[in-house]
């Protein structure tokens, strides 16, 4: 049930690389295991993650990553030493990196957890930083952008923002775990998720059991 099938390190991405955005909403385990899930299939990834984002890793995974200083030592904190040369990481503050630009190919970005200011920021195209300004790219260059809000209930300002991010072209993916698929764990559940993000940007896999095969 959370089998990923991996490909061999060495091997080259088949895909431009992947964007991943962690912000501040509750959730963060279902990043974690995301980036998990994307460089055990192979694909590079490009990852920004916000200061509110940093204080949920630290609160909810116990993970004390450096954003200034983000070295060899706070990336394994967030994905195996063997899967190191996948990623790319790009400081939240970075106007001028890669990803801030439509020229820039990618697959298609996640960001996982989004927090209500974040999916504000998308839906009204107000980027006051690096995953705002990578959305915005996402949507103008028509490429799929998945947000992935956790926050309940919802208002409707919140409501209103989602129905604006779909309009505009984001795909909403609300972290609402399905319970069909046999669930054992709480890992099942983060794995329902992530599967779900892994089918929206065509990355094939074994995650989680499909509905009929359960």
């Amino acid at each position: 049930m959370t089998k990923v099938a991996r490909m061999t390190n060495d091997q080259p991405s088949p895909r431009p690389p992947f964007v991943v955005g962690i912000t501040g909403a509750s959730g963060a385990v279902y990043a974690t295991r995301l980036l998990e899930a994307l460089i055990e299939l192979g694909h590079d990834v490009h990852l920004t993650i916000s200061r509110s984002g940093q204080t949920v890793l630290k609160h909810e995974l116990s993970l004390d990553v450096d954003l200034e200083q983000f070295e060899p030592a706070s990336l394994q904190l967030l994905v195996p030493a063997t899967h190191l040369s996948r990623i790319t990481y790009h400081q939240v503050t970075d106007f001028l990196s890669p990803i801030a630009s439509g020229s820039a190919l990618s697959s298609g970005m996640v960001i996982c957890p989004c927090s209500g200011g974040t999916l504000s920021a998308v839906a009204h195209g107000s980027s006051m930083n690096l995953i705002q300004r990578a959305a915005e790219v996402h949507l103008k260059e028509r490429r799929r952008l998945i947000l992935v809000p956790r926050e309940t209930p919802v208002s409707l300002v919140c409501l209103d923002n989602m129905q604006r991010a779909c309009e505009a072209g984001a795909i909403v993916l609300p972290a609402s775990p399905g319970w069909y698929h046999g669930v054992q764990s709480v890992r099942d559940l983060v794995d329902f998720i992530v599967a779900r993000i892994l089918d929206h940007l065509d990355v094939p896999h074994e995650l989680s059991r499909r509905w009929g095969n359960c």
